[in-house]
């Protein structure tokens, strides 16, 4: 362990003089303590993989090596949770993704939505698809923190930023909450929008057709109940 912890520091301190960067500025930018950070470079008290973790991220190039590294491939970012593989391994699936249609009034939208591990990057994805307008399809990562017991759904394009926030599943592992998106408004403008959403195990709805489910197609009953859970059951709430 102790051979680790020093070519951590080696390769950190390296890193560091390439590019004339101040331990203090590391320690503010990876928000650890510039005490931490000067204990471990001297090898009084060993890295923690998280303090690890934070500095790669900072640094954008790895630490340790390939063979080290495979562990901390199981243990997400602290700034999404901190959750581990194994603890959210029930989460991953296909759904279907329920919300009120922002084009056709009183109709229900459907599309497909997987979350899945990502083995390179280490942490829950999301990616959709079968989505009537397949080019605003979003994909981005998931993040579990243990203090609100929520579940939050980011995308992040250039800036650009989509949540999506979702209680705890129910018994029947259906999960609600609030979509907050941008929709496409006159010409080139952009409007914020919000809505109710609902995912539903895939395997519960294997009869839908994905898209647009109106109000006298034969599922829209179905997928209505399911949607209004939302604000029923007090999963998320509206205010005006």
């Amino acid at each position: 362990m102790a051979d680790q912890d020093d070519a951590v520091a080696a390769r950190l301190r390296e890193e560091l003089a390439r590019r004339r960067m101040s331990r203090q500025a590391l320690a503010d930018m990876a928000r650890i303590s510039l005490s931490t950070l000067e204990k471990a470079l001297s090898g009084s008290r060993p890295f923690t993989l998280s303090t690890i973790v934070r500095i790669e991220e900072v640094l954008g190039v790895p630490l340790r090596s390939a063979h080290q590294a495979v562990g901390g491939r199981d243990l997400a970012p602290e700034h999404m949770g901190a959750y581990s593989r194994a603890a959210v391994h029930w989460i991953e699936q296909d759904y279907v993704t329920l919300r009120a249609s922002f084009g056709t009034l009183g109709a229900v939208i459907a599309y497909r939505t997987r979350i899945a591990w990502n083995e390179a990057a280490g942490y829950l994805s999301f990616a959709e698809a079968d989505r009537a307008d397949g080019a605003f399809a979003q994909t981005g990562h998931v993040s579990m923190p243990n203090l609100s017991g929520h579940i939050y759904l980011a995308t992040n394009e250039s800036g650009q930023h989509r949540l999506i926030i979702l209680g705890r599943p129910t018994r029947d592992g259906q999960m609600f909450g609030l979509l907050t998106t941008l929709q496409a408004g006159a010409g080139s403008q952009l409007v914020p929008v919000a809505c109710p959403v609902a995912f539903v195990p895939q395997a519960q709805l294997a009869g839908l057709v994905m898209g647009v489910t109106r109000p006298d197609d034969s599922m829209f009953g179905t997928c209505k109940a399911i949607l209004d859970r939302a604000l029923q059951d007090d999963f998320c709430r509206w205010r005006q």
